[in-house]
Order: structure tokens, then sequence, then C-alpha cells
């Protein structure tokens, strides 16, 4: 047994991290089916990954990647049209948003974010010892975007982040009302991405060139299927990147996941055919989740879909998981209270959820 820390050592760690909680995912447990974090339902092609596995023997271990991958920023900026310096490529985009608090947070800043949002949002800025100006819903849980342009107006802050679509409610926002928020804010205007794949509508990306105060964050674990990988990147005007990557530590992002990405990059139709299939398992998924009468659902713009009955959400997340299928609790949003969330897998994997439910509802 170690000797206890004593509170004259733990003192000397900041409040701001004292204050804070690790990111764990609550209700997780192994079940055949795992449709609680959003991914895609979609490995690697195995005939491409041994491809990419046997041409990656090559490598040498025991050297250093680049600093940074350039080779993958370069092809982002070319597959997203954007001109040369624009992007900045992390270990996954939540990584990415500690460099968002480093270099725009300082102690006691403002930062405008819609609720609910996507909680380590919260938790950087709070680290970073800003201060989160959270904008309620309207009551069907779309953006209030009036409040949040008026908290804008009020705060005049340094940062404002909109996800959308939004994770954790699966609605997306107006991209007039992007536009609009954009042209109010003061400071910078961080648009999240990471489900844009699985959204018709404009991305932010093109408001870059005329708006520089506009960072887009979008990420690879989602529609292209690299969650185990771990790559997201940053887009904005160069300048802005080039300031940004002084606050970076070398070596984030390692070959094995630049090689990979390079490659997929390569297979757009792989993944636009992927993509296409999510959107219609999805929309299969909220159509059968509607027809159940218990179900509160609220339609979705990504690949995942909340809803909720007149029931203790905890147990029942735990009497699907009793069936086999995993899916999350959203409660710990205030705004989300009751509602837990699924994520649209294959065929097979959505109908054995759907089982799973049946089963629990007329229990």
């Amino acid at each position: 047994m170690s000797k206890p820390l004593p509170e004259s050592l733990l003192s000397l760690i900041r409040t701001e991290v004292r204050s804070q909680h690790p990111y764990i995912v609550p209700g997780a447990r192994p079940v055949p089916v795992k449709l609680n974090q959003n991914e895609s339902p979609f490995d690697i092609p195995s005939e491409l990954k041994k491809e990419l596995l046997d041409s990656f023997l090559n490598v040498q271990f025991n050297r250093y990647p680049a600093e940074q991958p350039s080779q993958l920023m370069a092809a982002l900026e070319s597959n997203l049209g954007v001109e040369h310096g624009s992007v900045l490529v992390g270990n996954g985009s939540n990584e990415l948003t500690y460099t968002l608090g480093m270099c725009f947070i300082h102690s006691g800043d403002p930062v405008v974010v819609p609720r609910p949002m996507f909680a380590l949002y919260e938790s950087m800025i709070n680290l970073h010892g800003g201060q989160p100006i959270g904008i309620a819903p309207k009551a069907d849980l779309q953006f209030d975007v009036e409040g949040i342009l008026s908290a804008i107006k009020t705060h005049q802050p340094p940062l404002v982040i909109i996800t959308t679509p939004n994770n954790p409610t699966g609605l997306a926002m107006q991209f007039d009302d992007v536009k609009r928020i954009v042209e109010a804010a003061p400071g910078f205007v961080v648009v999240d991405e990471a489900y844009h794949e699985f959204n018709p509508g404009e991305s932010a990306v093109g408001l870059i060139s005329t708006h520089p105060n506009v960072i887009v964050l979008r990420t690879l674990s989602k529609a292209f299927g690299l969650a185990g990988l771990r790559l997201g990147y940053m887009v904005a005007q160069p300048a802005l990147i080039t300031e940004m990557m002084k606050s970076r530590l070398p070596f984030m992002v390692d070959r094995l996941s630049e090689h990979v990405a390079l490659s997929l990059l390569s297979n757009d139709q792989l993944i636009a055919d992927q993509i296409e299939i999510i959107l219609s398992n999805t929309r299969s998924l909220t159509a059968e989740l509607q027809s159940r009468l218990a179900l509160d659902v609220l339609p979705s713009q990504t690949n995942f879909v909340l809803f909720k009955a007149d029931r203790d959400p905890v147990q029942f997340l735990n009497d699907l998981a009793d069936r086999g299928t995993l899916v999350r609790n959203m409660g710990g949003y205030p705004e989300l209270k009751g509602y837990l969330r699924v994520t649209s897998g294959t065929e097979a994997e959505n109908q054995a959820f759907l089982n799973a439910l049946d089963s629990v509802l007329l229990s």
C-alpha cells in the first residue's frame, strides 16, 4: 500500500485541474452490440488493412515521425480546396481543443457556448481559467441563435464555440445562422464539424477565406472510421495556423496513423459508400424508433439518435445492456434528462438493438 499523498502536495495542483473530473464513458461494459460512442460500424476493409500494414513494415520504428504530419496536412488541404498552410493535424480533434485553450483563453475570459454541448469543451474552458457562458437551447432543443448573439454582444468574448451538427443532440445549425454568429463575434469562432459528413448543409470551411476569425474542427473518427487511430484537424487562415503551431508539441501524430489516413483520403469512393450506408441505416433506425409510441424521439442530422421513455434511464440502459446492446445515458446534460443515445450501426446491429428495445418495453 502506497503512503497517502498529503494535502500539502495535492494543494500544489492547480485548482482548475482538481475541480474537474476525468473523462470516462458512463455505463460502459462489454456487450455484443456496442452503440454508445458514435463510432462508424465499418472497419477498414481487411484487404486494404493488410496492404497498409504490409507497406508499414518498411517504416523504421526507431525514428521519430515528422514534427508535424506535413503529408497529411497537404492531402487534407487538397481535399478541402484550401490554400497551403490552412490545416493543423492533431491526435484527435479532442486534443486540438486544448490548443484552442492554450492560444485564446486567458484567466477570467468569457467563452460563449450553446448548451448542451460536448462536455469536453466546458472542461477545457475551465482548465484554462475561462468562464463558460452557456446558452440554453429552445424547448425543442434547437440552438437559441438569438440568445447566442445576445451573449456575444453582452460579453464580447474572445472565443465562441459551436458544434454543428451538435453532439449531443444531433441537431444542426442553419448555415446562415453560423454566418451571423461569425460576423457578430469580436473574437474567434470555432465551428466543430465532427459530424459534417452526415449533414448535407454547407461547411463553415467556406467562410474562412473571407472571415479570418473562423476556425473549423473536423475528425477522422466518425465518417472515416478511424476512432482507434486518433486523428483530427483544424482549418483556419494560414497566418493563424502559423501562430497556433507555436503552441503545439511535436510528434503528436504517429507514422501509422498518417499512413492510414493518406490511404483513406485517396479512397474517397469507399468512404462515400460507407457514409451513404450509415445515413440510410440512421434514417431507418429513426423511423423504427418513431413507430414505437412509448418513445419520444429526437430527429438527427448525424449518425446517432436520441430517444426517451417514461422510465428510469439508468435502469433502461442496463436493461438494454443485459440484452446485449450498449447505448449511452445522456442524463449528464441537464437539458437531456431521461434521454438515451443510440449510434446507428450495421443493419444487423440496429436490428439487435431494436429487438432488445422491444423486449425491454414489453417487460
